[in-house]
């Protein structure tokens, strides 16, 4: 938008402050053409035109902004001020109810509701509108801005907001848990832990601070020390289900999903927040390995919630399950209305990805994973770091030289096993057959080497054209240091071990930093879980991860970071000979017992039939291939990709001569 289109939205919004409604029009009027669909522009000319009685071209003004912008809350809460402008008091709940329910901090929406709701004898709904005005009524005014930001995503205002009031009110509890809250949204985690120790340190008995302090404490994976305030919640508030709810989600982080499950049958026997509970309840089946009890959760939960994308999403996730007819109708029903909302189609694209593709409808299969890749993309494509640039600077700094002149640093046991790789190429196979081991526990995608690489990070943002601190530290730093972060990083996943004296760190975005292993843990050992890249970016493409892996979302980006990881993995091959070995899961698919032979001699560990016989091991396993290491291992996955071959040039286009010529497609 033009300087001068920028001036004539300014002052229109002046002129429509002031009343001046027919002034406001004029000056919009006499703007550029941008302004027909400038959503600043529309919002002040809709309410322009409500203010001189237009009704019916304010609805067409506001039907216009939406199609620009689906996501304007505004324009909702207008059409509700419309609707009560025409004393039709159902049309006007519907516009404030879809105003709070795409920002629940919308206090202007919620007391007409309050009214309107009386108005129409809904007494449920009138009393937990009137409890959301209570609430949001005794915040600071600043921070009600924080949630309003927060809840349409705009982390710099809500960042900008929440620290400005924060600078004249330093222990204010609820500000602390917004902050936290951003942090924990941009994904700088260890800053929200650390922003919520401080807020229960000010006020221990705070409850919600301590609540929020458990789910960070769950997403750091810090299972113990979660759940050990999950229980004084407990203890404290023994009638909050929600307090409840979260003592399952800890009990499974411990390991106790028995324990887990039991609670969450208590709570759907209660009928507490069933839409959460059934889905947990169903997480935690399947993560036990009762696939028809996970099954039986899921659907419950769409038989609750239709338009639930998730619990349709849960049921393709397990790997095995086929749609009904019925199930698919559903899904095709709810997928393309405007009441359903953006998350929720995803996971019902992409769930109807996998029913379509179960009955070889391959250009309808692919439609759907398409289209649900491409909203996710969309939401998420400012989040992505550029991997090259990542990789580079792993490979400028992480030379030979470096590793001749620090051979002899670092904390000399042998003790992990890394497990790195892309999504899908097959770590978590490799992964159950070790852990079959009676030398090997598994344990979980542990997070704590991406941990150490923020610290060394640092939080100061570099200057324009700077690089970060990180990994060119590693040439600076004392070498005491790298033995103290071996042994810290034994002490702090000694928690996710059992016995045995080897164990498994299966994090996938380790690969990028395998020269930092090396130099913390020298007698490590890393294998490389590698797929063919058709095979391995086309799964990665219709599968829908929990959060990150944000390149997944376009055949270009997943074709972009599979060159960069092979670039990357090659580097380390020749500046760490025989530190890595590479794992081609076709080999491990037609030769099991000669790949499973060759990963223990690497690892210096005896064979064992068990790592044969790896699918009847009993472990609780968390990724999306649970349900598929507890079967044998069968080749009939390796070829799929081709059902989809004449969509996938971009992706071959993205991998580039060089991965292709290495990975001929026969």
């Amino acid at each position: 938008m033009s300087d001068q289109d920028t001036t004539a939205v300014r002052e229109a919004e002046q002129l429509a402050r002031q009343g001046s409604f027919d002034a406001a029009l004029s000056r919009l009027e006499a703007g550029g053409d941008e302004l027909a669909t400038n959503q600043a522009a529309l919002y002040i000319k809709a309410v322009c035109q409500r203010s001189q009685n237009n009704r019916s071209d304010a609805l067409e003004t506001l039907k216009t902004l939406l199609s620009v912008n689906p996501d304007h809350v505004r324009s909702y809460q207008e059409i509700g001020h419309i609707h009560v402008a025409a004393k039709n008091a159902d049309k006007a709940i519907q516009g404030y109810t879809e105003a709070v329910r795409r920002d629940p901090a919308m206090l202007s929406s919620w007391r007409p509701l309050v009214t309107l709701y009386r108005m129409v004898g809904d007494a449920e709904n009138q009393r937990m509108a009137e409890q959301r005005v209570i609430e949001l009524e005794i915040l600071p005014e600043p921070l009600v801005a924080v949630k309003s930001a927060l809840n349409q995503n705009n982390l710099q205002s809500a960042d900008q907001i929440c620290r400005s009031f924060l600078k004249t009110n330093k222990q204010h509890v609820e500000a602390l848990r917004l902050l936290a809250e951003i942090a924990d949204r941009a994904k700088i985690i260890d800053d929200a832990e650390f922003i919520l120790e401080s807020a229960v340190t000010f006020e221990p008995e705070h409850m919600g601070a301590q609540f929020d302090l458990a789910n960070i404490l769950l997403k750091r994976q810090k299972f113990e020390a979660a759940d050990k305030v999950a229980d004084e919640l407990g203890q404290k508030y023994p009638d909050n289900l929600e307090f409840k709810l979260l003592r399952g989600a800890t009990k499974l982080g411990v390991g106790d999903t028995n324990g887990a499950i039991s609670i969450y049958q208590d709570l759907v026997r209660q009928k507490h927040n069933l839409k959460n509970t059934y889905l947990l309840l169903g997480h935690a089946q399947k993560t036990a390995g009762n696939l028809p009890a996970a099954i039986a959760a899921y659907q419950n939960l769409y038989q609750l919630n239709p338009a639930y994308g998730d619990a349709f999403w849960s049921l393709a996730n397990t790997k095995t399950y086929r749609f009904s007819e019925d199930e698919i109708s559903q899904m095709n029903q709810y997928v393309d209305r405007n009441s359903t909302s953006e998350i929720d189609k995803v996971h019902l694209h992409f769930a109807l990805g996998k029913a379509y593709e179960d009955g070889a409808d391959f250009d309808e299969a692919f439609s759907h994973y398409q289209r649900g890749n491409a909203i996710n993309h969309g939401l998420l494509k400012n989040q992505m770091p550029d991997i090259r640039k990542r990789a580079e600077r792993q490979k400028s700094i992480c030379s030979s030289e470096l590793f001749m002149q620090r051979q002899d640093v670092g904390y000399p046991a042998n003790d992990p096993i890394f497990i790195v790789g892309l999504p899908r190429a097959g770590s978590t196979l490799l992964e159950q057959i070790l852990a079959s081991h009676s030398q090997v526990d598994g344990t979980l995608e542990l997070p704590n080497i991406l941990s150490l690489a923020r610290r060394l990070r640092g939080r100061a943002v570099p200057a324009e054209g700077e690089d970060p601190q990180y990994p060119k530290i590693l040439t600076e730093l004392d070498i005491e240091y790298f033995t103290r972060f071996g042994e810290q990083f034994l002490q702090d996943t000694q928690i996710y071990r059992q016995t045995a004296p080897r164990f498994i760190d299966k994090m996938p975005n380790n690969f990028l930093h395998i020269g930092l292993i090396k130099l913390i843990l020298p007698n490590a050992r890393i294998i490389d879980a590698r797929r063919h890249p058709m095979a391995c970016c086309f799964s990665g493409f219709k599968q829908l991860f929990a959060e990150g892996q944000e390149f997944t979302y376009s055949l270009s980006d997943i074709g972009t970071y599979y060159r960069t990881y092979v670039d990357l993995m090659d580097h380390w091959d020749n500046v760490l000979p025989g530190f890595i070995l590479r794992v081609q899961h076709e080999d491990v698919v037609d030769d099991l017992e000669g790949q499973v032979r060759r990963m223990l001699d690497f690892l210096d560990l005896p064979f064992e039939k068990s790592c044969l016989e790896y699918h009847k091991t009993e472990r609780n396993v968390r990724t999306p291939s649970s349900e598929q290491v507890r079967q044998p291992i069968f080749s009939s996955a390796l070829e799929q990709w081709r059902n989809f071959e004449k969509h996938l040039d971009p992706l071959i286009e993205a991998l580039g001569p060089d991965v292709m010529q290495r990975y001929p497609i026969g």
